[in-house]
């Protein structure tokens, strides 16, 4: 197990999953806070890195396209401090912070792990019932149905047509965008039936964003619902029901928690194991591993089976 404690949020892995902790700190994002503890699968995994600075070092962790429903409805635009997925590392916890990356490292090689994209989610999303207010209304999301309601500051001719309601099966897509410089953000679902381009401020079905402290809460709802639509990469046939994700299907299995993938059957996964093997010994071959990684790969495999 590697784990790394800093003020900035805390990392454990115990080599199938790395479990992140937000911290206390007054520089974690409200996001961070909010969300708290994540479980990433090994799988769900395309990298890890470290980069050092003078005074602070950073861990990054990068997914795998279309894992996390987060990451989908964000598009990459959460900043540093909301950002899940990166650490701040204090100088004196360099050598911790390398260990934590060679270990993951490792367990994705032993695993065989590829770095490609997904076709289901591996993460479950945000948990439901979600309510944010922010902008110019209140999003709330309770498995099922997105309800907007508005306040003061909305649009009369948004506001006049009253509170909204959305089921899943409606929405197309949704979109979070944040404010950037003198560029409202927003909070959008696309509707199936009814396509518009009208901004945010007249759309009744977006809520406009501003810039304020609890836009990146917004964010939450959208992947809650993200999660709940059938996967952008799944085959038409594989689409899930509106109202259920990949990964909710996934953890019903019984004994399973929240957010787990079943084991495969023993014999297929002693032929993997042993499959693995063979892949080991041609790395060690090649000259990819060293004798002492090899010899540490191997031994892991063989414990495993």
């Amino acid at each position: 197990m590697a784990e790394i404690i800093q003020r900035d949020g805390t990392w454990v892995f115990d080599g199938d999953a790395l479990r992140l902790t937000p911290g206390r700190d007054k520089n974690v994002g409200l996001l961070r806070r909010t969300l708290g503890e994540l479980t990433v699968p090994l799988g769900a995994l395309a990298g890890v890195s470290f980069e050092q600075g003078k005074k602070a070092g950073r861990l990054r962790l990068r997914l795998r396209d279309g894992a996390d429903p987060l990451l989908h409805a964000t598009g990459g635009r959460l900043t540093e401090p909301h950002d899940p997925y990166q650490l701040t590392v204090e100088s004196d916890r360099y050598g911790v912070a390398e260990y934590l990356v060679d270990e993951v490292r490792r367990a994705l090689l032993l695993d065989g792990v590829p770095a490609g994209p997904v076709d289901a989610y591996l993460l479950p999303g945000p948990s439901v019932p979600l309510s944010v207010s922010a902008g110019d209304g209140t999003a709330s999301f309770d498995g099922e149905r997105v309800r907007l309601e508005w306040n003061w500051k909305t649009e009369e001719s948004k506001a006049s047509a009253g509170a909204r309601s959305i089921g899943v099966a409606e929405i197309e897509s949704v979109e979070w965008q944040p404010a950037v410089g003198l560029e409202n953000g927003c909070l959008r679902f696309r509707l199936r039936h009814a396509p518009t381009k009208a901004p945010a401020k007249y759309d009744p079905n977006a809520v406009e964003l501003w810039g304020f402290k609890k836009d990146p809460l917004m964010a939450l709802v959208a992947a809650a619902v993200q999660a709940r639509l059938p996967h952008p990469a799944a085959a038409p046939g594989d689409a899930l029901p509106p109202s259920t994700s990949s990964v909710s299907s996934a953890s019903s299995a019984p004994g399973l928690p929240p957010g787990a993938v079943p084991s495969p059957a023993p014999g297929h996964d002693h032929d993997a194991l042993l499959r693995r093997l063979r892949e080991l010994g041609e790395l060690h071959r090649d000259g990819v591993l060293t004798d002492d990684e090899f010899a540490l790969a191997k031994q892991a495999v063989l414990h495993r089976m």
